[in-house]
């Protein structure tokens, strides 16, 4: 493939639907989430597992990346993902149980956790180095894009067909995703060259999967499981190598990426918090609910690829430090008077974050990558969109044990008393990533 852009586009575009459609239906099926309680007879911290499992199966997946890469093709790795996920939104639309439910949404995020990587690593590999920040803007884009729009996605589709209508309408967008990548994206001879790190795969899936469980059920012996299989893949992956950990001595890379998955909790918590607050505690419908994350996801996207070429010509500082200033300011905004906020005040403060994430999120993940070397950038890659995946399951996952245990408490005042708390956690994580940005860019300065 060339290096030119408009050769390069057709491929990202491919890649860019996958991706956008893997991630628009993880918060698409928020909304869905009073409907599914009634339907399937199950409680908020079941149901939130169509979420949190989901970004189980991709935070598994991605880790793995790295060597999919390196020992198959992106044609290959393409048709794989784009075939896995066609499969599991199938299962979704006739799925009769939970269970059934939550099966299908493994084999998307199985789909999803390989073509997010694959959509960065074309720009990161084929891009010229003057317009890698707006390319990773418009891949970024995509991804914060979808995760906003995905509510007002699922409240339209669920009132006017149902939730299964949600399954149904993203098989256009995969045929055609497959359609253009069978064009654009080429053929080229990789062979297997090593061999797959099953151990280490073992390992981190065991110590993932059961961290996400100690969360939910608040289980020490999980904790405990989920530590120790951690503890054994650090010691396998020496031998073994999955990941390259070495990547954490990089203060740079650490920095960056602590304020890029900031803002990955913020966008998948507050997709969680705000649709069911709307609904539970102010009593508007889905498709309102849904309607409420639209204007801000719309702004913040359009923003990305303008901030990425801000920072190709201005540099990293003021585009990554307005953002989080903007961004901070909203939640703390939030926290502080959500009691007294209407639908329309909400709306103004969402936008407002939005446009800090807008600003910041695509360029911290630029700033993460930019910060390694040429040789570690598909391991870097694999590292960030992992913890991305399961960071996001985390703060799913935490903010809805937060709300669900405050709604068993008072079921109506238990929703604004639990969205202020999962809201204020975010906002003090922001204000940390604010601050430590500031106080590199001083370091930086002065050396």
């Amino acid at each position: 493939m060339r290096t030119n852009n408009w050769h390069v586009m057709p491929a990202v575009i491919a890649s860019g639907i996958l991706s956008f459609s893997g991630v628009l239906i993880e918060t698409a099926m928020n909304v869905t989430f009073p409907q599914l309680m009634t339907e399937f007879s199950v409680t908020t911290n079941a149901v939130q597992w169509i979420t949190t499992g989901y970004l189980l199966a991709i935070a598994v997946i991605i880790p793995i990346s790295a060597f999919l890469i390196r020992n198959f093709s992106i044609r290959t790795l393409f048709m794989t993902a784009n075939i896995l996920f066609l499969i599991g939104i199938i299962c979704d639309a006739f799925s009769p149980t939970l269970t059934w439910l939550l099966a299908g949404r493994v084999l998307q995020g199985i789909g999803t956790g390989i073509a997010l990587p694959l959509m960065f690593h074309i720009i990161l590999t084929h891009s010229p180095m003057r317009t890698r920040g707006m390319m990773m803007g418009i891949g970024s884009m995509i991804t914060s894009l979808a995760p906003a729009i995905g509510p007002t996605y699922g409240g339209i589709l669920l009132n006017s067909f149902g939730w299964r209508a949600i399954f149904w309408s993203l098989v256009i967008l995969l045929v055609i995703s497959l359609i253009i990548g069978m064009f654009s994206i080429p053929k080229e001879p990789v062979r297997l060259t090593e061999p797959f790190p099953f151990r280490s795969f073992v390992c981190l899936s065991i110590g993932l999967a059961t961290g996400l469980l100690a969360i939910e059920q608040k289980s020490l012996p999980l904790y405990f499981i989920g530590l120790l299989a951690l503890f054994m893949f650090y010691h396998v992956n020496k031998k073994q190598k999955m990941i390259n950990l070495t990547l954490f001595r990089n203060v740079y890379f650490d920095a960056y990426m602590y304020g890029m998955l900031v803002y990955q909790a913020i966008l998948l918590g507050l997709s969680f918090i705000l649709p069911n607050y709307l609904q539970l505690y102010q009593q508007h419908n889905a498709t309102v609910s849904g309607m409420f994350m639209f204007p801000g996801a719309l702004i913040g996207a359009l923003l990305a690829p303008i901030a990425g070429a801000l920072l190709d010509r201005i540099g990293r500082f003021w585009p990554v430090f307005v953002g989080l200033c903007f961004s901070t300011t909203a939640l703390i905004c939030f926290v502080l008077f959500l009691p007294l906020l209407n639908f329309w005040s909400l709306l103004s403060l969402h936008v407002l974050m939005m446009v800090g994430v807008g600003l910041a999120y695509a360029n911290f993940m630029t700033l993460t990558l930019g910060a390694l070397k040429n040789h570690e950038t598909a391991d870097g890659n694999a590292v960030l969109n992992t913890m991305q995946q399961l960071v996001g399951a985390a703060a799913t996952a935490i903010v809805a044990q937060i709300l669900g245990q405050a709604m068993r408490q008072q079921p109506r005042q238990g929703v604004l008393t639990g969205a202020q708390t999962g809201i204020g956690y975010l906002a003090i994580f922001i204000s940390c990533a604010l601050v430590l940005f500031v106080f590199l860019h001083v370091r930086q300065k002065k050396n």
